[in-house]
């Protein structure tokens, strides 16, 4: 019996994708006051794909999006669906984007709550030399800090290289982008080329925030600051192509996540400079939002997940779980790309993204969440590729075409953790194990 994705080229890596949990199955699905409801929304910045929204700029997206930001959908994340990291030119579909949606859909028993919607705005901000580097992330870090002391909350960032390579062209001119202060504070030295002109003309950071009008910014939004965490893999290469990797992801995070703060994006040097032996292992930075109100400790789940690509739109994505896992309060927060492509045995494209979901620790499992935070769980998922109608999402079906001309992916799987076989979960020290078969 399959697994729900056709074999891919490299045997070694041929599940649909892997889970890691600080909790076991029965904690995963244990039902909390805030259930989530998500909407994938996927576009191009190119014109050459009738199938997929089109946009001429990131920064069109705010005005793409505002109808979904009137039903109460914020944008929880972005980001590129195919990477061309280290190959010597784009890949087909490298401006493929990804924008994620959610809104909580409060439980019959939860008090009701009003929340003021948030305005998505972007900025551009350019960046020093051709590649990324940790002296470059600190920098940046900084002046999202000095934006939030302004009132807005950071929610994402995404890196444009013009002329192809090793990040993704861009399209057109960034039109009505807002730029970033000439001087950031508290910039580390060395790096003063940030703000005295020094950059790379074809090297930029869309970044994304929410802000909102003048005494309507929520208080879990107000004073947020932004800290920098440390994200190690090791790597196998073909080449200078990336095809595959590993990473203790619940020991990355675990710490963090105890602080009850909130993993929103990640930075990795993809890129190996020239000249330089090739590495096995990469370095980058996961960048975590801490609130001014006290949160509480946070489980998470972690999903390696492989996407697969027929002509220009999603065939196979994580949609089917997360919309699974919304149904017992798991947020979505981050969207790890990846440069790791394969194709399936019907030519497809395939490319692998990891997943970071979290939900705040309940009662007695407080305890257990520090203890398990260290240990591994991995779940090779049957069923992440099926799926059926789902009722949450009438007003968004594929059928309708979305809201503004947006086609609408990952549709809901209402039963996709129920497929996966039971048995297999191990009892002690919280970790769980599911192989297919």
């Amino acid at each position: 019996m399959g697994c729900g994705l056709r074999k891919l080229e490299d045997p070694e890596d041929s599940s649909p994708g892997k889970i890691y949990s600080t909790l076991k199955r029965p904690q995963v699905e244990t039902k909390t006051d805030t259930v989530y409801e998500y909407v994938l929304l996927d576009f191009s910045l190119e014109g050459s794909r009738p199938t997929v929204q089109y946009l001429s700029s990131l920064c069109e997206l705010p005005q793409a999006l505002l109808p979904y930001y009137t039903q109460g959908y914020v944008l929880a994340a972005l980001h590129p669906i195919i990477l061309s990291v280290g190959r010597s030119r784009a890949l087909p579909l490298s401006l493929l984007y990804r924008a994620i949606m959610t809104r909580p859909r409060p439980s019959k028993h939860a008090m009701p709550m009003c929340h003021s919607v948030p305005v998505l705005r972007v900025e551009e901000w350019p960046l020093p030399g051709d590649v990324l580097t940790g002296d470059t992330v600190r920098a940046l870090i900084d002046r999202v800090n000095s934006s939030a002391r302004g009132g807005v909350r950071f929610v994402a960032s995404v890196i444009q290289q013009s002329g192809g390579g090793s990040g993704s062209r861009m399209s057109s001119p960034t039109r009505g982008c807002r730029s970033p202060p000439r001087s950031p504070p508290r910039t580390p030295p060395g790096e003063r080329d940030l703000e005295n002109g020094g950059y790379s003309p074809d090297l930029r950071l869309m970044v994304l925030f929410h802000s909102w009008a003048a005494g309507c910014t929520p208080l879990d939004a107000q004073g947020c600051c932004y800290h920098q965490g440390a994200l190690s893999m090791r790597v196998s290469r073909k080449g200078q192509v990336v095809s595959a990797l590993e990473a203790d992801w619940l020991e990355l995070t675990a710490a963090y996540y105890r602080k009850g703060w909130s993993l929103v994006d990640s930075f990795v040097y993809w890129d190996t400079p020239k000249g330089e032996p090739v590495p096995r292992s990469l370095e980058g930075l996961f960048i975590y939002e801490e609130r001014s109100m006290t949160a509480p400790a946070n489980d998470t789940i972690v999903v390696e997940q492989w996407t697969v690509i027929e002509g220009s739109s999603v065939k196979t994505d994580y949609g089917p779980l997360l919309h699974t896992l919304a149904e017992f309060g798991w947020l979505l927060t981050c969207v790890l790309p990846t440069p790791i492509i394969r194709h399936d045995s019907d030519g497809n494209l395939a490319t692998k993204q990891v997943v970071f979901l979290q939900r705040p620790v309940k009662g007695p499992s407080a305890q257990h969440q520090n203890q398990a935070a260290s240990g591994h769980s991995e779940v090779s998922s049957r069923s992440v590729s099926r799926g059926v109608s789902s009722p949450q999402m009438e007003e968004l079906s594929p059928c309708s075409g979305g809201i503004g001309g947006f086609p609408v992916f990952g549709g809901g799987y209402s039963s996709a953790l129920s497929h996966l076989e039971e048995g297999g979960f191990e009892q002690d020290d919280g970790a769980a194990e599911v192989t297919c078969m």
